[in-house]
Parts: C-alpha cells; structure tokens; sequence
C-alpha cells in the first residue's frame, strides 16, 4: 500500500510538466498582437494615438509570468489524466480480486460438503464392512482435505492483495484530491491573467484605431501628389510609351525574321539528315537484298556451271571415244576443239569493248544534246523544217533504231509516248535499254563492221519506209479545240489577208479616220456572279464613232467561248455617224471557271471588238482596320475592341480567326488543292500511269524497294513541277505550307478573342468580333493573328493587337504555395510571405474563397503592411471528410487535387492579388477485402489460409500492423506488421489453426500509423477428427525418375472414452462427441500422381494405430512420352523418304522457285502433313520399342521437377465388415484429415544407353540347362565420379552378373554382362539395383526357362505288347507331342542294349537266384539268338514346337517265355530324361494259353543251355504245364458262414498270322464231379474263344461240412482245348 502510494508525489507531478502549448495559446502569441485587428475593433473605433513605449515595455513582462501559469495547468491536467486512468485500472483489479474471492469461498463451501458426504459415505461403508469402497473414499477425502488447504492458502492471498489495492485506489484518490486545490487555484491565476490581457488588448486596440485614421489622412495627401504628377509627366510618359512601341516593332520584326530563318535553316538541316538517313537505310536494305539475290543467283549459275561442265566432259568423252572407235586422233580433235573456243572468247571480249564504245559515243552525244536543248529554250522562235535530215538526226534515228530491237523494253513503262514528231530519247530511256540489252541480249544481234555511223547496217530513221510511232486514240482525241498551235498561226495569216482584202480606209475632209469605227456602250460585256446552268442576257449599244457612214458586221465570239456565248445582231446597213444598234448578247454557262474574251466585228474602216467578261461567284473579304493599339491598363483590368470583317463578293464562306502561329484545317485542304492544281491535264495523266506502273510492279513481283518507288515519285514530282515553271510563286508557297508544318508557338494570353471566332459570313455581309485585352504580366504585349477561310481562293487576312500592362504594388512571391499531400482530419500549416513596392502603408484583408472557409484559414484575416517591406500570413489547413461537398468546383475527385484561390485585398486598388493553394488531399483509409472472412471447417491438426488484401487508399505510404491477434491466427508476412505503397493492394496470408473444437467468432484489428483501426470479422469451426496422423506432412528425398521412395505413418485413433476431462474428444464444433468404436479410414490421392499410399482404406480400433506406407514414383507423363516417340518417328519417316533428283525436276524447281519460296511460308506441304496425320494415328504402347526409346530420351534431358500434393483422408464411424451388402459408410467432409507430401523429382544419375534406354531386359526362351548372354551399357551422366554397388542376386536363381564393375567416372560408359541359365521351366524376373550415392538404377532381367516337356500318349508308361507265337513279330505305336515353345531333340534308349547295364549285371547275382522282393531288374527275358525282343523306331530326332513325333515297337521273341521286358527311356538334348517305357510280352508255343494262378517258374531264365529240337519231335518233348491255384478260406465268425475263396483264370487265343480253318478255339475242363464233391465250383467249365479275345473262368471253393481244418485240400482238372 505505501509503495503505490509513493509512486506519484505531489511534488514530481507538480514540477516534471511538460512544456506543450495548444491552439488556444498558439494564437495568442505577443507576435501577433501588433497588428492583429478584430472585426469588431474596428467597427466600433473613433479615434486613436501613437504607442507609449512604457505599455510596449510592460506587455512582455506579464505576459513572461502567464507562460508558466498555462504550462504548469498543462502538466496538472495530463497528471489528473495519469491518475484517473491508474485509478480505473486499480479499481478494475479490486473487482477482479473482489470475485476470485468470493469464487474461492465457493469452491471452499463446495468442497466442505463433499468431505462431509464423503464421511457419511465412509461410515455406511465401515459398517457395510465394505473394505474397497472404504479405501476409495478415504482416498476422495484425503484429495478433498488437500484441495481445502490450496484454497484456503488461495483464499489469503487473495485477501492481501485485495486490502492492498484498495489501499493504493484510497492513496490515489487522495492525491487526486490534492491536485484539484492546485489546479483550482492556478485557474484562478490564469483567469486573471487573460482578464488582464484582454484589457491590454483593448488599449492597444485603441492606440491602432487613432495611428489608423492618421495613416489615412498622410495617404489621401500623397494620392493628390501622385495625381499632380501624373499630370505633369503624363506627356514626356507618353512620347516615352509611343517611341518605346515603334522601337518594339522593330526589334519584334528582325527578331522573327532571324528566328524563321534559324528555325528554316535547323528545319532544312533535320529535314536533310533524315533523308539521308532514309536514303543510306534504304540503301542498305537494297544492298542487303541485292546480295542476298546474287548469292541465290550465284549458286544458281555455279549448279548450272557444273551441269554444263558435266556434260561438256560427257560430251569431250563421248567425242573421245567415237573418234577412238573410228580410228581418228582424239588429241588433235580436242586441241582444235579449244583453239575454237578460245578463239569465240576472244569475239566476245571484241564484241563487249564494242559494246563499251556505243554506250560512251551515246553518252558524249546525250551531253551534245542537252546542251543544244537549252540553245533551243533559249532562242523565241522554234526552228523550221528542212527536208534533209542533219547528222545529229541521223544519229538519232540509228540510236532509236538499236533500241527498237528489245522492243518496248527498253522504254520505261511509266513515261507516256509523244504523239509528234519523233524526239530524241532521253538519258535515262537509252542507259537503260543499253544496259538492259547488255545483260539480257544477244550479243550477236548487234555487229559493228564500219567505223562511221552515216549508214549503219540496221535500218533506222534514214529508211524511206520509216514510220514512226503510231499516236493513240485516245491521244489524238485529247487535242485541244481549235487544232495545233501551227494550225493557229495558218488561220489567222490566212484571215489577216482576207481581211486586207475587204476593208479600206475612210477619209473625210482631207483626215483620214483612225481609231476605233463603233463605240460600245457598255464598253465591257459583264457577266458577274453567275450561276452554271442558268442564261443570261445583255445588250449592248453600237455607236457609229466615224465621220461617215460605215457599216458593222458581226464577224463572232473566240473560240473557247462559243459553247457558251451566242451574239444575236441584225445587220442595220449603211450607219451614219452618231447612229447606233443593239446587240444582243446571250451567256449561258456550263462550267463555273471565269472567262474572258471578245466579240469581234467587222467595220468598213477596220475590225474592233467589245470585251467580254464572265465573273463567277468570288468573296471578296477585308478587315477595318490592320492595327489595334489598346495602349496600357494595369494588370488584371479588361479592355475590348471590335474589328469588323467585310465581305463585298457574292458568294459566302466560312471563316475562323486564329493566331498567326496556329494551324488549320482550313490551310490543309487550300494547301492540297492548290498543290493538286499545279498538275496539267498531261501531267495527271502521266502521275496516274506512273501510279499504275509502281502498283504493277509491286503486285506482281515485289522486286523494287519501297525506297525506290519512292524515289520514282519524287521524281515524277520534279517532272511535273519544272513544267509549271510559268505558275506564279504564290502557289509555291502553299505547296511548302503544305510539306513544313510549323509548331504552334507558346504565345502570351493576355490578348484574345472574343465568343465569335468562327463562323459563315454570307454575301455582301459583315461580321464584328470582339478582340479582348487582360494584362496579366506587366510589360508591352504583342500579337498577330490571323483569318483563315474555307474557300480556297480568298486569301488569309492578318491583323496586329499591342498593349502595354502595367504591374500592381502588392505581390506573392510564391503564388503558388504547394501543401503535397494532406490527409483528412490532419492539421497542416504554412506561412505565406506578401511583399509590396509602394512607397506607403497599405491595408491588407486575407480571405478565404466562402467553399472553404471551413477547411481552411488565414491569420490574421486583417493587416497592414509599411512601406517597402513584406508580412507574413500563416496558413491553416484542416481537410474535413466533407471536402469534396464543400469545395465544388475547387476540388476534382477523381484526381484529388484541391486548388483553392486565395485573394488579397489591397485598399484603393481594384485587381486584387491572388495566391493559389495546391494540394493533394487523400484518405487514410486502408481497406480489407473482404470485410469478413469465414474459414469455414478447420480441424485441429491442420491450418486453414486465406488471403487478404489490404488496400491503400491513400497517396502516402502508410505503416500497418495487426495488433492483439489471438493465439491460433497468424498473419504473414512479417507477422502482419509493415509499410504499405499509395495505393498499394497487399496480399496477406490470414493463418487460422483451432486449438480447440468449438466455434470461433473473432475480430483481428489492423491499425495504421496514425492509429485508425480497421477490424476483420472472422469466424471458423474447431473440429476434432476421431482419427489422428502421426505425421501430417512428408518430405521425401529427392527421387530420381521411375526409382521409388517410402514413408512410413501411423494413422492413430486416440478416442477411447466419451468423457471430455480425461481427454479432448472429437467433435464437430459445438456438436456431440463422437462415438467411441472402431472408425474407418479412406485416402483419396489425386489422380495421376506419382503417389501410391497402401492401405488405402482401414480401420482402427480404439486406442489402436494402423502402419500406412506412402510411396513416391516420379515418372513422365505418358503425353510427353507420346510427342517425344511421333517426333523421332516422323524424322525416321522423312530421313526414309525417297528423293527424287532428276534434271526435268531440277529445271522444274528452277522455273517455280519463286512460286514455291512464297507459297512455302503460309502452306506446309501436304505429304508432311499427311505424313504426320498417320504417324499420330498410331497407337504405342508402353511396351513397344519407340515409347521405351522416346522415354529414355526424355530421362537423359530431364532437368528436375517438384510437385507438392494434398492427399484428403477422409474419416466415418464404423468397420468396413460390419456394413451390410453394399451400404457405404457415411464419412463427415469435416473430419477430414490431410496429408501434405513434397515430391522433389531428379534426373537419374546413371542411364542405360544400350538397346535405346531400356531397363527391362527379356532373355526370351531359353531351354532348362542353357544360357542366354545380355549386355548392358550404363552411363554415368552426373557430374562427379560415381562408386557402384550391386543388390545381390538370387544365389540359386538362373540370373549371373559376369562383369560387375566398382567404380565409373563422370561422363564415361561401361559394360554389364548378364547370363541367364535356367534350371527349371519357370517364368524368372528379378531385379538388379545399381546402387550409387545418388540414386539407384533398377535393371528389370525376365527370363523363360522353357522345360522339355513330353507329353507320351502311353498311360501309365507301360507298353504291354500281350501274347505272341514264338518266332512272330508284333508292333505297337505310341506318340511323343512337344507341348514347349522350342524344339526338342530326342534320343530313344533301351536298357537292353545300354552299356551301364551290362556292367552293373556282373556285379550282382543272378536275378533268378534272387528273392522275388529283392528283384529290381526291369530287362527280363531275352531271345536265345542275340536280338534284342523289343526294338523301336525312330531312334532320334527333333519334335518342332507344338508337334508330335510317332513311334513304332515291334516285339519279336524267338521262344516261349512269359517274362519278356525291357524298359524305353526317352532322352532330350543327351542329357535329361523324360519318360521311362516299360516294354512287357509272353510267348507261346501254341495259340492257345491259360494264365493266372501261382508262378511255379522265375521270371529270369537261368543260364544253362536249353536243347533245340525240332518241330517234329517238339510235341513228344512238351509236358503238360500245370497251373497252381491257391484259394484261402478265412473264417472270422463262428455264427456267421464266410464267403467262398474265389479265384480267376484267364484263358486266351493268340492272334497269328498262320491259316486257320476256324476263327474260335474251344476249351473244357475235366473232373468236375470230383471238384464239386471238394467243394471247388468252375465256371464256365466249357466255352469258345475267339482269336485275339480272352475269356475269364471263376474257380471258387467252399469247405464241406466234414473238412478238416488241420489238412489242405487239393484237385488237379485238366484244360483241353480244340481247334488249335
């Protein structure tokens, strides 16, 4: 409490105040005390004195004591502010306090009664004996006692700083308290003080009043001084003034003249340097295309060179060899054959030096010529005819003659033909066709043989026959009316002597009579003012002027007015003197043109004539006067003259008075028509051929520059101007007018005319224009002006205004004070300094324009300024918001720019002194677009950006900060602070992340430098997903093209209770907590990514978390690839393209090559476009060669990629494999997580430049047991040196790296050698991985092992060949098919005749000494002669792919033997073993045979030597063969009687290629009564067989009642057969 209390003492409050002086106080500062006159002062004023100097003295001594006074009342208020907002701030901080007390007595009372419930609870439990819930609440109650004891410890701390709070707010109100009696009693002081400067005021007030009056009377005295002598030195003023005007004119005069003709001179120099630059760019352009037209050409004539140079060497060859074949000496025919040429060069050199002579004889009489031309213009009368043509004509018409031979070649094109007679030809026309006829002729056309020109060979001018150049039609039409000018002189010779014939003279009184015989009354024939189309008539009076009778005849009018003028006249006969006659005169126009002329009479004395004039509608206009002098006016006074246009012609026109310095349109169009009419008809006609030539020209081949044709007009310009040498100089002038367009200059405005400048004046009108004179600067003034008219034949009319302006005494020294730019609601101030020359005091009044008065201050608004010096006004400026309403016209809104006129009003003088304010005013205004944002959805593990733009309206730069953000925005950048350009938009990044889910309603407040806030409305959603990610953003490695990266995540589900104090449940805003249960999961990757995420869809249990691999593939797009392959295949199409290069194309392609050169730039050809029209029809597949080669092209120039992508996870409640059928799970859009993945993307660096880049290498089909060698280049494109690594293959798979390398420099190529060697049929893929610090190559090896698979027709792969008669054969057939893609070699082997056999056999004992278990032997029985039983057939071969092979074995015993076998192994390649055959058959003797039952021999015959018998006696040796049938009966059961033992035989025939008289055999077995009495029962007991058949005999036996069962019972039957 005493600490806050001493914070303040009254002392340090009192004298730490700050010196600041408000506007009050600014206003009454001493200096502007001395002349400052209220309004109200001065009204009321009666009389007034000097000064005293002891008041002078006592006003700063007072006013040096109130200083202190008002700043010391300062400093208490800003103290009394500091204090009151401590105390709000204090007091906030009581109340605060005030209510976490009575909160912390709460939860004290709260937790009381929970101890108390607690206790009930542990005493019901104690007596419960319920030991568990005991513990618990004894637990509950010992946190309960220990949430007392914070609180209560809380509960004093709160209450000590509560006491010590309001001790500081009591020790503050106290020294507030204080304070107050301070400030009370210095308010006191100070009102006081301004009681006492009011009353200074007053008097000094006074004292100003009486100096004023006095000032007044000193100045009216001096007015009437300066008004005498004015008086007196008005007349020396005025000889001064009218000498000082003449002396001005006549500087004003020599000074244009000088400027003119230094502009002239500067403007002809410009003038001159850009046509020489035009002229040298022009120059270089035809160069450039000159040389660019002789390098085509040359090659041209090199290609045509080498042609002829071939077949010339074809040509010498073939000569060779037909002189050769002939006999003849080849070397003597070439020798002359070059002697020839030589000798025809040597003409052609003769021949061009005669040429070179022709063209200088022609120059030489070209320059004789023109010299005697200008002899001829010279000379007055032409030359006439002679019949002998002279030698200069003579050379003339042989020059012409040359000419001729190239025809109208050699004349230009754009020069018409004369109509007479032959001329020479000019300079130009002769150079030409010479030079033409040099290139392009023939030089043997033209020879030379006499070395004089009098008669040349070519027949020219001197040939009888001659006749020259036929005139047009249309020329001969275009001769003017009344025929040639020699046509002219013949009539009028021929009339002169008519008349010398009819007429005499007249002598009267001794005098003869001379002079004119009739006078004509009018003497002129006047048609004035006509109208084309209409007839006039007049009369006029023939008076007989002669001393006797006379008579008159109408002899007619001139020829060119005939067609409109017709003369009636009766002939009256002899006339006495004094007579008279009428005459009739009828004009009827038909062209408004003016016209003049005579009608002609013939009297007895002599012929006369009477003038005719035709006068069309003219204006003619004149001005008053030439000279207006205003003499002199003081500046900002007006004066007004009237000059007065007259118009006396009959026809109106428009007129326009202007400076003589401006331009017209007027004057554009007089210029060209005036310009138009220099040209004669001929003239024309020549400029409209010359026009039509160069559009020709121009349309046809393009072959002159523009330069050129620029040229050619110009020219033809010249041309047509030296044939008007006669026109007088005033049209020269125009046309220059035309052609020098001269700059307005920058006149004074003092002088100008009034609204009617321009206008129509109408025939024989007048029309008054006021010319206005308003002296702005002081000093003489001089202008001229001009009156332009429509019609182009009046003449522009020019007048002169002078005047003199006299300056006014007062003045700104900066009439234009610049405040730049000013915001609004922003003080600006200026002083504005006023200076006067008058030798007296003068009284100023400063006034604001009335639109601004409220923006805008003068102070003070009333003074005086002394005599030759200057005062000082301060200026104010307070834009309001209301200025653009308030200034109107002084303000433009749409630049902002304020011009605001200030006046200064000096007595006695009526122009007052104005000054101009500028300003610039612009808002503060920043402006946030849009006004509000809504961010929508926002989950907590994410950021949502939106950008903001912040606009400056204002012209200034502005400082701008966004100030208290909450925790979750962010503003970037630079953290939302910074500096923003005039009218400047930023765009600004908003960062909003929840912290929590709810929903968020919020302001973020932007403030400027100036402290202005600018507030955005944002609101948002806070949701909690029920699924988390581990990571939510991924950044992989940089990745080469087609290599994978991986990252692994978890997706977490962290939801496990409902209750929200364990942890933040999910939740959607303000919405229900989310379910706990297993929640799914579902990415959604953008389509065409690179990116692959697996799983894609899962689910997760509560508090459980799912392994999500993510993995990065970077590869081409397949569209590139596409362009990439129909590029290389389209250059593969043009290379393979036929070209055809034949001479008939090449003289084609010459002839055309124009065409083809401008068609080639707008048309492709159109077996290219075909071309590529069908390579895109193509359809590539990955697979295929082209689409590999274009993308490992692609790969070596890849220069690098980076992708970012936003993989969207979307989250529902449930299993997937709890849905019923196909019902979706509902995912919330707002739950959804996202996933950020950056995916930098590299070239490899390690490429495969073998086999056009692939990395996928097939070995195709190889066979179990072989090998297929590859070779792979690999390059290393990276620019550092690379060590190499390789994964490890399958040690028991069929890939081999051979050659592995270590290491492999930048730039450099090596080779991998890969085997593949499959041990099984088995489709094998792996992958080497070239391992580097860079990246890894992935080499893709495929491979088919193709096994030899057999398929055997045989089941079971058992062969049994059946029963053959001893010393027969039998054959069976089977078949092999190959059912593998290669083809297989086979070998076919019998274990009979194998080699390993027959060693192992003498190893062991014999197979019949053996037991029957122990006898493994396959090969059993063989025949006695050494062949072997079973042979086969083919032995070896191949069996071709999808084929089957057959094979035939033959059984062939040579005895009886049932044991005859052997086994067939089917061997492929010699190495492998496919099938193992075994080959069984019996032998008989005899066809009949019986098997079955016990063997009694073995299966292996033994060694000893069987005896050969006969046939004969081989039926005496046999012996019958028993059979032993062993049946067992087995009894289990006393009670029940067990079956009977059963058991079969077969009996057979055998089928034999012996003749048989029967196809059955019959059987029969004897003793049957016997065997049934034993029990045994046979079944058939007889029957028939029938060849090749077998038949089944079931013996079945059964014990008798009387058996015993210690003894065995036994029966031998006996089996015969017939029909063997």
């Amino acid at each position: 409490m005493e600490e806050d209390a001493n914070q303040f003492p009254t002392k340090e409050l009192l004298d730490n105040v700050p010196i600041v002086e408000d506007e009050r106080d600014e206003l009454e500062a001493p200096e502007f005390q001395v002349e400052f006159l209220p309004p109200a002062a001065e009204k009321g004023a009666d009389s007034g004195g000097r000064r005293r100097p002891g008041n002078a003295d006592a006003d700063p001594g007072g006013k040096k004591t109130a200083a202190p006074a008002r700043f010391q009342a300062c400093g208490l208020r800003g103290t009394l502010g500091r204090l009151e907002t401590l105390r709000e701030e204090k007091e906030l901080l009581v109340r605060k306090t005030r209510g976490e007390l009575r909160a912390c007595r709460q939860r004290i009372e709260l937790i009381a009664k929970q101890q108390a419930s607690v206790a009930a609870e542990v005493a019901a439990g104690r007596e419960a004996n319920n030991t568990a819930s005991v513990g618990r609440l004894q637990a509950v109650s010992r946190r309960l006692c220990t949430e007392l004891d914070d609180e209560r410890a809380l509960q004093s701390q709160l209450r000590a700083a509560l006491l010590k709070s309001e001790s500081a707010v009591w020790h503050i109100a106290i020294q507030k308290g204080q304070l107050e009696d301070v400030q009370a009693s210095a308010q006191e002081e100070e009102a006081a003080a301004r009681k006492g400067l009011r009353a200074h005021a007053a008097e000094q007030l006074h004292r100003e009043e009486e100096a004023l009056k006095k000032a007044e009377r000193n100045r009216l005295l001096r007015v009437r001084k300066a008004m005498h002598l004015q008086k007196e030195h008005g007349l020396r003023h005025q000889k001064l003034v009218e000498d000082a005007k003449k002396n001005h004119k006549i500087a004003v005069k020599f000074l244009k003249a000088s400027l003119g003709r230094i502009r002239e001179q500067e403007r002809e120099k410009e003038m001159g340097s850009q046509e020489h630059m035009k002229r040298r760019m022009d120059a270089v352009l035809a160069l450039k295309n000159s040389i660019s037209a002789n390098r085509e050409t040359l090659r041209k004539f090199q290609a045509w060179g080498q042609a002829r140079a071939e077949l010339a060497e074809q040509k010498a060859r073939a000569q060779k060899e037909m002189i050769l074949a002939q006999g003849g000496d080849a070397f003597r025919h070439l020798f002359h054959q070059r002697q020839r040429q030589e000798l025809e060069a040597q003409n052609r050199a003769f021949e061009e030096q005669q040429r070179l002579r022709k063209q200088e004889i022609v120059g030489r009489i070209l320059k004789e010529e023109a010299a005697g031309e200008t002899r001829r213009k010279r000379r007055s009368s032409p030359t006439k005819a002679t019949g002998r043509l002279t030698l200069r004509d003579e050379t003339w018409g042989y020059i012409s003659d040359v000419c001729e031979d190239r025809g109208t070649v050699a004349l230009p094109r754009n020069l018409p033909q004369d109509s007479e007679a032959v001329s020479p030809p000019r300079a130009s026309q002769l150079l030409e066709a010479i030079s033409y006829e040099s290139v392009q002729g023939d030089s043997g056309n033209i020879t030379w043989e006499h070395d004089t020109l009098a008669e040349p060979e070519i027949p020219g001018l001197w040939q009888e026959d001659y006749k020259p150049n036929q005139v047009p039609k249309e020329e001969v039409d275009g001769k003017p009316v009344g025929g040639t000018k020699m046509d002219k002189d013949i009539l009028a010779r021929t009339m002169e002597q008519l008349r010398s014939r009819v007429t005499h003279r007249q002598v009267a009184s001794g005098h003869e009579f001379k002079g004119r015989p009739f006078n004509s009354k009018p003497k002129l024939i006047h048609f004035k003012d006509f109208d084309v189309g209409k007839v006039y008539r007049k009369k006029i009076t023939l008076i007989n002027a002669t001393h006797t009778t006379n008579h008159c005849k109408l002899v007619g009018v001139e020829e060119h007015l005939r067609d409109f003028v017709r003369v009636d006249f009766d002939p009256p006969g002899p006339m006495s003197a004094g007579m008279s006659c009428e005459v009739l005169v009828t004009f009827k126009p038909m062209i408004n043109k003016d016209l003049e002329g005579s009608v002609s009479f013939l009297a007895q004395t002599g012929g006369f004539s009477v003038p005719l004039k035709c006068s069309t509608k003219k204006c003619m206009l004149s001005l008053d006067k030439e000279l207006i002098d205003f003499g002199s006016y003081v500046v900002g006074e007006t004066a007004s003259r009237i000059v007065t246009l007259t118009n006396i012609g009959g026809l109106g026109t428009k007129f326009k008075f202007l400076r003589a310095s401006e331009s017209c349109e007027m004057d554009i169009s007089q210029s060209v028509a005036k310009t138009s009419s220099l040209f004669t008809y001929g003239d024309k006609g020549i400029y409209d051929k010359i026009t039509t030539s160069f559009s020709e020209q121009k349309i046809e081949g393009n072959e002159s520059p523009p330069a050129d044709m620029t040229s050619q007009k110009e020219s033809g310009k010249l041309d047509g101007k030296k044939q008007e040498e006669g026109r007088p100089a005033e049209s020269e002038g125009v046309t220059m007018s035309t052609v020098m367009t001269v700059p307005p200059n920058e006149e004074q405005t003092e002088i100008s005319l009034g609204e009617v400048a321009e206008g129509e004046i109408g025939p024989f009108g007048s029309i008054k224009v006021p010319v206005i004179f308003t002296p702005i600067i002081p000093g003489a003034v001089y202008t001229k002006f001009k009156v332009v008219f429509k019609n182009q034949q009046c003449p522009t009319l020019y007048f002169r205004v002078t005047g003199v302006a006299i300056d006014v005494p007062v003045w700104v020294p900066k009439p234009s004070v610049d405040l730049k730019i000013c915001m609004y609601d922003r003080l600006y101030q200026d002083s504005i300094l006023v200076h006067t020359r008058s030798k007296a005091a003068l009284r100023l009044k400063f006034e604001v324009c009335e639109e601004l008065r409220g923006h805008m201050e003068l102070l003070p608004e009333t003074g005086y300024i002394q005599a030759q010096s200057s005062c000082a006004v301060q200026l104010k400026f307070l834009p309001r918001q209301s200025l653009p309403e308030d200034a109107g016209k002084y303000f433009d809104k749409e630049s902002r720019v304020l011009e605001a006129p200030m006046t200064i009003r000096v007595a006695d003088q009526i122009k007052p002194v104005g000054f101009t304010v500028h300003a610039v005013v612009t808002t503060s205004d920043l402006e946030l677009s849009p006004s509000a944002v809504d961010f929508g959805h926002c989950t907590v593990y994410e950021a949502v950006r939106t950008q903001v733009s912040l606009c400056n309206l204002s012209l200034l730069p502005q400082g701008f900060g966004f100030v208290g953000l909450p925790k979750f925005v962010d503003v970037q950048p630079s953290d939302g602070f910074g500096t923003i350009l005039p009218l400047e938009t930023l765009q600004l990044d908003v960062i909003f992340q929840p912290t929590k889910a709810k929903e968020y309603n919020f302001e973020l407040v932007c403030k400027s430098e100036i402290n202005r806030c600018f507030k955005l409305s944002c609101r948002a959603v806070g949701v909690r997903p029920p699924l988390g990610l581990s990571h939510y953003q991924v950044k992989f490695a940089a990745t080469s093209l087609y290599h994978t990266s991986v990252a692994t995540l978890y997706v977490i589900n962290s939801h496990v209770s409902m209750s929200s104090l364990t942890h933040s449940a999910p939740r959607v805003g303000s919405e229900d907590v989310s379910p706990v249960g297993p929640t799914t999961f579902e990415f959604l990757p953008p389509p065409d990514s690179p990116i692959t995420i697996s799983p894609l869809v899962g689910t997760v249990l509560p508090g459980k978390r799912c392994l999500v691999q993510v993995a990065f593939r970077p590869v081409l797009p397949t569209k590139l690839i596409l362009q990439e392959a129909l590029q290389t295949l389209t250059k593969e199409a043009e290379v393979k393209s036929p070209c055809k290069d034949t001479v008939t194309q090449r003289k084609d392609l010459r002839r055309q090559s124009s065409t083809l050169r401008l068609q080639g730039r707008d048309h492709p050809p159109q077996a290219s476009t075909t071309q590529a029209a069908k390579l895109q029809k193509l359809d590539l597949k990955p697979s295929s060669d082209e689409y590999q080669a274009a993308q490992a092209t692609l790969a070596r120039s890849f220069q690098g990629r980076f992708d970012k992508f936003v993989v969207p996870c979307v989250v529902a409640s449930g299993d997937t494999e709890d849905r019923k059928g196909t019902e979706p799970l509902s995912f919330s859009p707002h739950n959804t997580l996202y996933l950020e993945l950056w995916c930098p993307a590299v070239a490899p660096s390690l490429v495969v430049t073998s086999d056009k880049g692939k990395t996928i290498f097939n070995f195709g089909d190889i066979a179990v047991g072989h090998r297929g060698i590859k070779k792979v280049s690999i390059q290393n494109i990276s620019p550092e040196d690379l060590t190499v690594e390789f994964s490890v293959l399958n040690p028991s798979g069929p890939f081999i790296l051979l050659t592995p390398i270590g290491k492999l420099p930048a730039g450099e190529t090596q080779v991998l050698t890969l085997s593949f060697s499959p041990r099984e049929s088995i489709l094998a893929r792996e992958t080497l991985d070239i391992i580097t610090k860079r990246d890894t190559l992935s080499l893709t090896l495929v491979g088919t092992g193709v096994a030899s698979t057999i398929t055997c027709s045989i089941e079971g792969d058992v062969l049994d060949m059946g029963y053959v008669i001893a010393g027969e054969s039998v054959s069976s057939s089977f078949k092999l098919q190959n059912s593998s893609a290669l083809p297989i070699r086979f070998s076919m082997q019998l274990d009979s005749l194998s080699s390993s056999r027959r060693g192992k056999s003498q190893q062991r004992l014999p197979q019949f000494l053996a037991f029957p278990a122990q006898r493994t032997e396959v090969v059993g029985t063989q025949n006695h002669s050494g062949q072997s039983v079973f042979s086969v057939i083919p032995v070896e071969g191949v069996i071709d792919p999808g084929k089957t092979q057959d094979f035939t074995v033959t059984f062939s015993p040579d005895h009886e033997s049932r044991y005859f076998s052997d086994r067939l192994q089917v061997v492929l390649f010699g190495k492998k073993l496919s099938h193992q055959i075994l080959l069984k058959g019996a032998a008989r003797e005899h066809m009949m045979f019986v098997e079955g039952g016990d063997p009694l021999d073995v299966p292996v015959e033994s060694l000893t030597v069987i005896p050969t018998c006969d046939p004969e006696h081989r039926e005496e040796a046999e012996e019958l063969k028993p059979i032993l049938v062993t049946l067992d009966y087995v009894q289990l059961d006393t009670d029940m009687p067990a079956p009977p033992a059963t058991r079969e035989l077969q009996v057979g025939c055998i089928r034999t290629t012996q003749l048989s008289p029967k196809k059955t055999v019959e059987f029969s077995l004897d003793g049957a009564a016997s065997l049934q009495h034993k029990g045994f029962t046979i079944e058939p007991s007889r029957g028939f067989v029938e060849r090749g058949q077998t038949k089944t005999i079931s013996i079945s036996w059964l014990p008798p009642a009387d058996f015993d069962l210690d003894l065995h019972s036994w029966c031998q039957p006996c089996c015969s057969s017939r029909g063997m």
